[in-house]
């Protein structure tokens, strides 16, 4: 007899249910990669503003890049401990109150906390996002499912950029910008109350009747044959499940290290070195072409080039994850956006070509990280899977955060921007080796039964974590 898992996974793909969870999840993450692509254009209008330096201009990204780290780690953790369901909506709402606040900021110091406590909520979106959507999609289609999610990416930096671009000449331009993503952002916070919850965190967590009662309406919906299943017996209740705050958070990081090292160092190196690289352009890109003499208005315009080249990438990403698998899309891509940057930094002179390489880089980007993020959900097991990505995402967070305070203070005026961006594509070829030395591939493989060199995931990580 198969498991309810097994079900779900098997499921035929219909719009009105898997692709619904689909929706809702990606139009969150769309709000995601706007509030941090507007990072970048806030950055010299808060500059003239506030009358900032270079340094202090660089914290405009930095506080909500951190709130981001923390927002990851700590949502994280409780949508494995508390389920998907009820962060899927909180997050949002999180992000949305400060974000609003945020455009009413007196003065830049509240600025920065607000909009540190705006990506706590954003922080913890990515994480819950991929997780949810990962758990309600069928195995045959995961990859490109999660890959396409990352489709939302671009579609939320372009939007950011055109607004961004569109009130430049308005008065306030900063505030109003930080405001007209709000209210789409609570509209969706109410469509999320109709999720259901993921029907395999709640095998795993032995909540029989629930789970029964979102799979039988899934096959239901989907017209897929109905059979008798049985429900994974729920996994054991570590004795430290009880810890809370820091305790819960620690207990956690040590879960997802304790389940396989050689697997995590794979995630928050590929994480943080293909990130710093995105983060550093995308915070910084209206900035540089500032200072190579585009006005204000071309300079925003040629960024939102960036980004919306982007969606080509994503569908690039979508169409190879499930024939040339997550390694190969990783290993290729990943090193050709950083390589890409670099190429920018020495052709700057003419502005066609840096326009041209910034389109490159955009592509690129937005082929790797899509799948890096299907890839990294993957690996980790049910009780894991928001953790252990969310712990991923908030390392890249956590160091990242501090990227636009140094690109700006240390890195571009000491070292100029070719050798910065040579160091990091060495960082990112690092990381990809490691990858593909130290890491299985997904490809087609059935959730919790990925199996790596040394590593099967048939039984919950936690029981084994417990024997340790």
């Amino acid at each position: 007899m198969r498991t309810g898992d097994q079900v779900v996974q098997d499921l035929p793909w219909r719009w009105g249910v898997q692709g619904k969870i689909f929706l809702i999840g990606g139009l969150g993450y769309m709000f995601d990669a706007w509030d941090v692509a507007l990072n970048g254009f806030l950055t010299p209008l808060l500059g003239v503003e506030f009358d900032l330096s270079t340094g202090q201009r660089g914290l405009v990204a930095t506080a909500n890049l951190i709130g981001m780290a923390v927002g990851a780690v700590a949502f994280g953790t409780i949508a494995d401990r508390m389920g998907r369901k009820r962060v899927f909506s909180i997050t949002l709402l999180i992000f949305a109150l400060f974000s609003v606040l945020g455009a009413f900021s007196p003065s830049w110091e509240i600025f920065l906390a607000l909009r540190f406590l705006a990506g706590i909520g954003l922080g913890g979106c990515i994480p819950v996002d991929y997780a949810i959507v990962s758990e309600f999609s069928p195995r045959r289609y995961r990859g490109k499912v999660l890959a396409a999610m990352d489709g939302w990416w671009p579609v939320g930096t372009t939007l950011a950029g055109l607004s961004a671009t569109l009130l430049v000449p308005v008065e306030g331009n900063w505030r109003w910008m930080l405001a007209l993503m709000v209210l789409p952002a609570l509209l969706l916070f109410w469509i999320r109350r109709g999720v259901p919850e993921s029907p395999i965190y709640l095998a795993r967590t032995g909540r029989e009747a629930e789970a029964r009662t979102v799979i039988d309406d899934m096959v239901r919906r989907t017209g897929a044959p109905v059979e008798q299943y049985a429900i994974t017996a729920a996994a054991p209740e570590p004795t430290t499940s009880r810890r809370r705050g820091l305790g819960a958070l620690g207990e956690q990081l040590r879960m997802v290290w304790a389940f396989n090292p050689r697997i995590t160092g794979v995630a928050w190196s590929l994480f943080i070195t293909v990130m710093v690289v995105y983060y550093a352009a995308l915070s910084w890109m209206p900035s540089i072409l500032r200072a190579q003499g585009m006005g204000e208005v071309a300079a925003f315009a040629s960024t939102t080039v960036m980004n919306a080249v982007g969606i080509l990438g994503v569908i690039t990403s979508v169409l190879l994850v499930e024939v040339v698998g997550r390694k190969w899309v990783i290993g290729v891509a990943g090193p050709c956006a950083a390589l890409s940057l670099v190429v920018f930094s020495l052709v700057m002179g003419s502005p066609t070509a840096a326009v041209a390489m910034i389109a490159v880089f955009g592509f690129f980007a937005l082929v790797v990280i899509p799948v890096m993020y299907a890839y990294v959900s993957e690996l980790y097991p049910t009780e894991l899977r928001a953790s252990g990505f969310g712990w991923a995402s908030s390392s890249s967070r956590a160091v990242t955060g501090f990227v636009p305070l140094i690109f700006g203070s240390l890195l571009w005026p000491v070292l100029g921007l070719p050798l910065t961006f040579t160091l990091m594509a060495l960082l990112v070829f690092a990381a990809v080796t490691f990858m593909a030395l130290g890491a299985p591939e997904t490809r087609g493989r059935e959730l919790d039964r990925i199996t790596g060199d040394e590593q099967t995931l048939d039984a919950p990580a936690v029981e084994r974590v417990e024997k340790a």
